[in-house]
């Protein structure tokens, strides 16, 4: 129903426009009388429709719950809740919406049946005056702001200043979303830090993050040294960037300077299919054809080369960010004045002097823009490292054994159903957090390169 809900408000904007329009098209004699265009009068009229109408929705669903789920819990007999802590009520409500869906196991009690039963009525009663409350909505604004169309009304201001406030919405809503995954990371990881030290998780060699967490289970003895976590994200995101920076940069190079216009557009869009290709095909590409082929290898000139290795999963993780370099650093260094290029070849430059000493300096902060955001994907990417490299902590700098990184770490901590009290996953929010500020650090260096390079050459 909210899908519909949302079509017909998406209808009454809609015809609200072309009603706003018509109105001040026939306000006024002659176009050049109205002080904005008719699009603007239709423009207003459409956002005091649909903008609060939605709005009204998307409140009304989220507290919809939370109300019904109170109006339920205090409709229980008394005996039947007395004594019950925070989740065993919420046990007794999900017991309620299942019996409501039709989802009947066993035989409910009475009072189960009769609160799904009026459950289903007030859900019922809700959803229906949110559909006629946000229709009444659309039709009470459709009818007050076309009588404010007029020939010198000012809907050119009106809809620019809904602009700005929409812009500035969406911008509060970024900066709280950043400041919530902070907030959330960095309590989580304080807890953590209560249990585990801060020393034993940063200085740390042994990383066996597997506790008992009942009485009678026999695991590991909770180890958290992260150096070996770190060690491993730090040698697969080099090997990877060791693999896409030359040949990415190198191909953006003979793409802008060497190549012929028909050869650029055939090889372009097939290099940029590198970087829609799902990351689990790289991750079966890397398990299939290249850690045996590396294994092969390296049984021919005597190296023993495990199966899971971080060399296999920086290879093929580096051909997956070939597009990351290439694409920015062939429109920064397309981007470059003509005037640069035609000086230097004017003073006796040859064509490589020419990319070495003036195009590669002048594009620098785009080719650093590129290589931030692989590096950064390179950081984050996990499904390539669990199929290729395993999940093994191993302290290591041998690329020819295996390792795991932080996110692949993150991903096994926070398998299961372990509670948010326990070390084991606590420290994935740990990580996150070094994730993070590891993150930021490479942002602000490659800002300051930017803005170095900028300055010269602009």
């Amino acid at each position: 129903m909210v899908g519909y809900l949302f079509l017909a408000i998406a209808i009454i904007s809609l015809a609200g426009f072309y009603a706003g329009r018509s109105k001040a098209q026939t306000s006024v004699g002659k176009l050049s009388e109205l002080h904005s265009l008719p699009n603007f009068h239709g423009g207003f009229i459409a956002a005091w429709i649909g903008i609060p109408s939605i709005i009204v929705v998307l409140l009304w669903l989220l507290f919809q719950g939370t109300v019904i789920d109170n109006l339920l819990l205090s409709s229980l007999p008394a005996d039947k809740v007395e004594g019950m802590d925070q989740a065993q009520l919420s046990l007794v409500l999900s017991e309620v919406r299942s019996v409501a869906a039709g989802n009947i196991f066993g035989d409910p009690e009475p009072h189960i049946i009769a609160a799904a039963e009026r459950y289903n009525s007030w859900y019922s009663i809700s959803r229906w005056s949110m559909v006629a409350v946000a229709l009444a909505m659309c039709l009470i604004a459709l009818l007050f702001t076309r009588s404010k169309i007029s020939g010198r009304f000012r809907a050119r201001h009106r809809v620019e200043r809904i602009m700005d406030g929409i812009m500035v919405v969406c911008s509060v809503i970024a900066i709280l979303t950043t400041f919530g995954i902070v907030v959330s990371l960095l309590v989580e990881a304080l807890r953590f830090f209560d249990l585990v030290s801060p020393l034993e998780f940063f200085f740390g060699l042994n990383w066996e993050p597997q506790i008992a967490i009942r009485a009678d289970q026999v695991t590991g003895g909770g180890a958290f040294g992260a150096i070996p976590v770190f060690i491993g994200t730090l040698q697969i995101a080099f090997l990877a960037m060791s693999v896409a920076t030359p040949l990415g940069l190198f191909s953006a190079i003979y793409l802008t300077e060497y190549s012929g216009p028909r050869f650029r557009k055939a090889i372009k869009p097939v290099l940029e299919i590198l970087a829609g290709i799902p990351t689990v095909v790289y991750g079966f590409f890397a398990v299939l054809v290249v850690a045996p082929s590396m294994r092969e290898f390296g049984a021919t000139i005597g190296l023993d080369i495990a199966p899971n290795s971080a060399l296999a999963a920086g290879a093929v993780m580096g051909i997956m960010l070939i597009p990351f370099v290439s694409s920015l650093s062939d429109d920064a260094i397309s981007s470059v004045p003509d005037a640069m290029r035609h000086g230097s070849y004017g003073l006796g430059a040859t064509k490589g002097e020419t990319i070495i000493k003036v195009l590669l300096p002048a594009a620098l902060p785009g080719i650093m823009g590129g290589i931030l955001l692989a590096t950064s994907r390179a950081i984050g990417e996990t499904m390539i490292v669990v199929m290729a490299a395993g999940i093994i902590a191993t302290l290591t700098m041998n690329p020819l054994e295996p390792v795991t990184t932080v996110t692949v770490q993150i991903v096994t901590l926070l398998i299961g159903d372990t509670e948010f009290d326990n070390p084991k996953t606590l420290a994935a929010f740990a990580l996150g957090l070094v994730l993070f500020v590891v993150t930021l650090m490479l942002n602000i260096l490659a800002q300051r390169v930017v803005r170095k390079y900028r300055e010269r050459y602009e």
